[in-house]
């Protein structure tokens, strides 16, 4: 297994266009992008922390696993997602280190990402998501 650092924290929020300003003019972050990730459910809006990207987290219904960690956690920090340049090789490895995945093979994420969860249950109460990107940008 090679992680080369954290791509970004993903914080779930009931509103981006509420929360947006907070990052942007109090806290001076650099707004990248938004897009919609059909697979999760969810509108994602990046903010470059001039370190590690923060990913706003906003469900579009309430099937969307975001809608239901708002309604049990409120908002807050979702997951810490880590740099790999071979998420199947990653998955495996945790897998064979009896390390329960949910996501045993990578799945399209934001920014045409691959990604894999790891299971918190797991890792110390913490979500990670394993996240290959196709180029360096989101």
């Amino acid at each position: 297994m090679e992680m080369h650092g954290i791509d970004h924290i993903g914080i779930a929020v009931y509103s981006i266009d509420k929360t947006l300003p907070f990052y942007t003019d109090i806290l001076q972050f650099t707004y990248v992008k938004s897009e919609i990730v059909e697979s999760e459910g969810v509108k994602v809006a990046f903010l470059d922390t001039g370190n590690v990207k923060i990913e706003l987290l906003e469900p579009l219904h309430t099937d969307s696993p975001i809608h239901t960690f708002l309604e049990k956690r409120g908002e807050g920090i979702h997951h810490i997602a880590l740099k790999t340049d071979d998420i199947e090789r990653d998955l495996a490895f945790l897998e064979d280190q009896q390390i329960r995945l949910i996501n045993k093979t990578p799945k399209k994420g934001a920014g045409d990402a691959l990604v894999g969860f790891v299971h918190p249950k797991s890792t110390y109460g913490v979500l990670y998501e394993i996240c290959q990107k196709k180029n360096k940008e989101h």
